[in-house]
């Protein structure tokens, strides 16, 4: 029993610290593009709060895109039609996880402009970590 229970403990220990690397990831990344475009947040907890609420909700949306995009792309035998139409439904969906989490939360505040460059910078810097996994996968 005291095996079982260490089991999961440690496997649940695992998977935290894995979210909360991927989060840190996305709570740094997040922070620099704030930094570089002059997006002002009120307070580090509001940007950490944005962050876990952007991440849980692209990760939600993402379930349904990628598998629209891949589809999509199937059929398309260029590798610029097909890098464009990825880039523009993974755009999409970054773009739309920004405006629903910037709807709920006052703390942080996007023009539509800015919303739009920060969805397209998280976008690029995807798509870059996801050609990296695919070469390394063939």
């Amino acid at each position: 029993m005291k095996q079982k229970i260490g089991t999961v403990v440690g496997l649940t220990l695992f998977i935290v610290l894995v979210l909360g690397f991927i989060i840190g990831i996305y709570l740094f990344g997040m922070a620099g593009i704030f930094k570089l475009l002059g997006v002002q947040y009120t307070s580090f907890w509001s940007l950490i709060l944005f962050v876990v609420g952007f991440f849980i909700l692209a990760s939600i949306f993402e379930l349904f895109a990628k598998p629209i995009s891949e589809l999509l792309t199937e059929t398309f035998a260029g590798k610029f039609e097909a890098l464009f139409i990825q880039f523009s439904i993974q755009g999409l969906t970054n773009w739309l996880c920004l405006f629903i989490v910037d709807m709920f939360m006052g703390s942080i505040i996007f023009s539509w402009k800015m919303a739009i460059i920060v969805a397209m910078l998280l976008t690029l810097c995807e798509m870059a970590f996801q050609d990296k996994e695919h070469k390394n996968e063939s």
